[in-house]
């Protein structure tokens, strides 16, 4: 891969990391109503969930997907559930830290969970099939593939980190409970909204 061609790529990795989607919309959801430092599990879980998920569709899932068609829809299915059942407990969140719905302490998103959540992230699976289709070179497949990944590593983490600290800085504004309440129900407004591409 030549350096150009690398410099597009981080390009790439860049321009889909820092643009919303559903990781985004949720770290800054999370910032606001957990602050920086208990976001960060979530963000690294991002990051490595997604490093994961671009290794498994560099390595041949993306075929198995497009060989078997009703794999994939299922994938669609379940990640929309998903996205609507995490949309519903961001917008239902009434308070700051100890926020509690029903009994339950809210609390962020996990490593493990956010990690997991790259894997029926439509958002992610566009990502990761279009970088490998355009950045990886059948010549030489392991090389390229690794060239991929480690571009979006460098640029992952730093990029979503930037959606929590903009959540951290709405703090102040937002210590209000009732602009905290509309806050929430607007941001699991917005995730259900980026359900739609998946849906076309």
């Amino acid at each position: 891969m030549s350096l150009d061609i690398f410099a597009a790529l981080i390009a790439f990795a860049f321009v889909t990391s820092i643009t919303p989607g559903p990781n985004n919309l949720m770290l800054m959801a999370s910032g606001v109503n957990f602050g920086f430092r208990r976001t960060i599990p979530h963000m690294l879980g991002i990051g490595v969930g997604f490093l994961s998920l671009l290794l498994g569709v560099g390595f041949g899932l993306g075929a198995v997907l497009a060989a078997y068609p009703p794999l994939h829809a299922a994938l669609k299915v379940a990640g929309g559930a998903y996205l609507l059942y995490l949309a519903w407990r961001i917008a239902m969140a009434r308070s700051m830290e100890s926020t509690k719905d029903g009994g339950e302490e809210s609390r962020p998103m996990t490593f493990l969970e956010a990690a997991a959540f790259q894997w029926v992230n439509p958002k992610a699976w566009v990502m990761a099939v279009t970088a490998m289709a355009v950045y990886t070179n059948p010549q030489a497949p392991f090389l390229s593939v690794m060239l991929v990944s480690v571009a979006f590593a460098l640029v992952n983490v730093p990029c979503v980190s930037t959606w929590a600290g903009f959540g951290v800085a709405l703090r102040g504004f937002l210590s209000d409970p009732v602009r905290l309440k509309w806050f929430n129900i607007a941001m699991g407004l917005l995730l259900v909204a980026s359900l739609w591409p998946m849906l076309r």
